[in-house]
């Protein structure tokens, strides 16, 4: 039975399912003010006419964009409103959450932990502890790796995974026959979707297929191997280009939109969990490019000193690559 695997790290909640010893899924939780699931006091801003959309204030006095508002509904108004997705980066901005006015007697509170969300789903969960091999034996490490990339390979060529402002891309690539490439990489296509936690609009560019029945075998060879994954969403047919896409649910922004659209923060929790894992005696010593310290919050370090007992120091090194960073102990 598959089972879900959760570290409480610093800055990062992070969880693996795991299913006949694969990770087939996978969530990252960053410590965002607003997450889906969060009820929050708001004010109605302006009101898109015509619809039952409008602006909110949330309590912080960020903007969020909403939906589903009664029309008697006037400017300035109080209102308590859900999350139902977090903030998403992007290059040069970030799209607004999104909310929607909560349910009759519903009070506000913050958005459930990860452990709590994974808790009321239909797999068993499991914490395990961040210095444990839980985590690192699923493949964690690995699927990092390849979200820091966005690049997976599968046998017969490899898949490009490429965040946008309109959506996440997919794109196949390797040598012909291109009707044996495109069937080849269908089932890890339908694999990285839950791997990566991708949700909304995502486009796959297929290699170009001649014949109607060639495309029609991709296509349900895509069906099939979404319908086993559990995957939940619309779909088109292959056009005559290779184009399809696909569209679901999206709560919050996937692991490769993550890491793209921040990767130092994402570097310095990966450093974090790299330095819990530090089994030997001694200074804990971080070495990691300048960039990488300057996103280490403070808390986070002490966090880090009080979780493992130790003195933390610093070596900075402008020619490692911030993903490069790592954790050692040194004699104090």
């Amino acid at each position: 039975m598959a089972q879900w695997l959760v570290e409480d790290g610093i800055g990062e909640e992070r969880a693996v399912l795991v299913e006949h010893g694969e990770v087939v899924a996978a969530r990252v939780v960053w410590d965002e003010p607003w997450r889906a699931g969060a009820v929050v006091d708001a004010r109605l801003g302006p009101r898109i006419p015509g619809t039952r959309r409008a602006v909110v204030r949330l309590a912080d006095g960020s903007e969020a964009l909403g939906e589903g508002f009664d029309p008697k509904l006037t400017e300035g108004q109080a209102v308590l409103v859900r999350v139902t997705r977090s903030a998403i980066a992007e290059k040069g901005r970030a799209k607004l959450p999104q909310v929607r006015p909560a349910m009759p007697g519903e009070a506000p509170g913050p958005a459930p932990s990860l452990l709590a969300e994974l808790s009321a789903g239909p797999h068993p969960v499991r914490r395990v502890p961040v210095h444990g091999s839980a985590l690192a034996e699923a493949g964690w490490d690995d699927l990092v790796a390849e979200a820091l990339a966005g690049e997976v390979a599968f046998a017969g060529g490899n898949i490009v995974i490429s965040p946008t402002p309109a959506m996440t891309l997919i794109d196949v690539d390797g040598p012909p026959p291109l009707p044996a490439l495109a069937l080849a990489a269908v089932p890890a296509i339908a694999a990285v979707l839950g791997r990566f936690d991708i949700g909304g609009s995502v486009g796959i560019d297929f290699p170009s297929l001649a014949e109607k029945v060639q495309r029609r075998a991709v296509d349900e060879a895509l069906a099939d191997a979404l319908a086993m994954t559990g995957w939940q969403g619309e779909r088109t047919g292959m056009n005559g280009f290779g184009f399809v896409q696909l569209v679901s649910r999206l709560e919050r922004p996937s692991l490769i939109a993550r890491f793209a659209r921040a990767p130092v923060a994402a570097a310095a929790r990966r450093l974090l969990r790299m330095a819990e894992r530090v089994a030997e005696p001694g200074t804990l010593l971080l070495t990691a490019h300048p960039a990488v310290r300057r996103a280490m919050r403070t808390e986070w370090e002490a966090e880090l000193g009080r979780r493992t007992g130790r003195r933390i120091a610093w070596h900075e090194d402008a020619g490692l690559a911030p993903t490069a960073s790592f954790a050692q102990a040194i004699a104090a």
